[in-house]
């Protein structure tokens, strides 16, 4: 047993914090794990993973490491999106019939970005008892480190994987007056961070990668340093939450003013809907928002040549 479990484990047993000690209530207890370092976890936590009738995991074999490092030996159950269509009307038997289940995700807080959602409603929907008990979560680690505002944010989960629906969706997020909150892959990260580029201007931005763990690194600077540093180097390891600081006063207009500069560049050279459509491949805003505005400057080109 490595000196960090004795602490650990001591620590835990010295509040009193055993299963045959402390009961809990029969219901949906969503528990919320470590995203990497194991001491993360809350004393409620391991009471309420350690008096379960079982732990819902979405992988078994990561929840198995941390019971284990806490001589927790409560039966693991699988729940993942693979396999939750036959496993939720099982699990739903048994809270019906008065178990007391713990979900969790594979790191930090259940249903941000895992299967656990339809689970929960279902459970609620059947009058079935749903208790937090809450704790580590990526989203919230990463914002308070980026230096960006924290007042307000808007988290998206993964964005699309492809350049076009990416760049689309980063357009429709554009205008969102809170800090924008990602989870991304090291493969496709300096992609991203181009198209955020591309479409959002030169935004301030964060790279946070792995979190609480031993190889923990935040790295600030506009979009454009960001993807261009990226360009660079190998792809990080590890995972990543991307922050993108919220529009400036001035961002709205300078953002329509650089899709007019565009318009009238394409409208130049192209048909009205050939010009929207290249416009609206280059910004990644949608084809009908680009395509009225177009179908307005060339109304206005003409009135003024009638002049």
């Amino acid at each position: 047993m490595s000196e960090d479990k004795v602490t650990a484990t001591a620590a835990y047993t010295a509040f009193g914090l055993r299963a045959e000690a402390e009961k809990i209530a029969a219901g949906l207890h969503l528990v919320a794990t470590p995203i990497g370092n194991l001491k993360d976890i809350s004393f409620r936590a391991l009471s309420t993973l350690a008096a379960a009738d079982a732990v819902v995991a979405e992988d078994t074999r990561v929840t198995k490491t941390l019971l284990a490092h806490y001589g927790i030996s409560t039966p693991l159950v699988a729940y993942h999106e693979h396999n939750a269509h036959v496993m939720r009307p099982h699990l739903i038997a048994r809270l019906e019939a008065g178990a007391a289940l713990a979900l969790v995700s594979d790191a930090g807080t259940p249903l941000v970005s895992d299967p656990g959602f339809k689970l929960v409603a279902e459970a609620l929907e059947k009058g079935i008892k749903v208790t937090s008990v809450p704790g580590p979560s990526a989203v919230l680690a990463a914002l308070v480190v980026a230096g960006l505002p924290t007042d307000r944010f808007f988290f998206e989960g993964f964005l699309p994987h492809k350049g076009g629906p990416r760049r689309a969706r980063l357009a429709e997020l554009a205008r969102i007056p809170g800090t924008l909150v990602f989870f991304e892959s090291p493969k496709r990260v300096a992609e991203t961070l181009e198209d955020a580029t591309a479409v959002l201007g030169p935004r301030d931005a964060a790279i946070a990668r792995e979190l609480t763990k031993l190889y923990e690194s935040v790295r600030r600077g506009r979009l454009d340093q960001l993807a261009a540093a990226l360009r660079e180097e190998e792809p990080p390891r590890g995972e990543i939450v991307v922050l993108i600081a919220p529009p400036g006063v001035d961002a709205e207009a300078a953002s329509e003013a650089e899709l007019d500069a565009k318009l009238e560049e394409a409208l130049a050279a192209h048909s009205l809907k050939d010009a929207a459509s290249v416009v609206s491949a280059s910004t990644g805003r949608p084809r009908r928002e680009v395509y009225a505005r177009a179908i307005k400057l060339a109304a206005e080109r003409e009135s003024e040549t009638r002049e």
